[in-house]
């Protein structure tokens, strides 16, 4: 399976010293009952193109999922970087999130997106700030309601 160990250090990518996101993708999912877990597949899919569009902002996006469907690659999506925890289990992504974040060079650069208060925990303590799912999807919707759709 791929993982998240192609994930490359961005700390000083581009001179850039924003933000950069790195979203527990299966937790911010969940943020939407829209009834996701019918087919978590399409809902990662799903999440992927609307994160497509939102790093297309100009925002810098790392997303991180616990499971692979079978026709997404980890790696460059548009703007955004997809990534598959290479364990297996219920909190896989949360512990490649904290691998990524406490190998970086610049860890306090991170904005976690999750509301799983354990990991919050975690990756506070290596010095990610963190922002709750909740308040991500509404960012991402604003964001997206103004944005063109592709090919428009």
């Amino acid at each position: 399976m791929a993982t998240g160990a192609d994930h490359e250090d961005r700390s000083t990518r581009g001179g850039s010293r924003g933000a950069r996101w790195l979203i527990d993708g299966m937790n911010l999912i969940g943020s939407r009952p829209d009834r996701w877990w019918n087919d978590p597949d399409r809902a990662v899919r799903r999440l992927i193109e609307e994160l497509k569009r939102y790093a297309a902002t100009g925002e810098d996006v790392t997303v991180v999922f616990d499971r692979q469907p079978p026709d997404i690659r980890p790696g460059a999506h548009g703007a955004a970087r997809v990534a598959f925890a290479s364990g297996r289990g219920r909190n896989a992504a949360d512990d490649e999130i904290v691998r990524m974040v406490r190998e970086d060079q610049a860890p306090d650069s991170f904005r976690v997106v999750t509301s799983d208060r354990r990991l919050v925990e975690r990756v506070r303590e290596l010095g990610a700030e963190v922002t709750s799912s909740g308040s991500f999807r509404r960012r991402v919707d604003e964001a997206l309601a103004g944005a063109p759709t592709e090919g428009t």
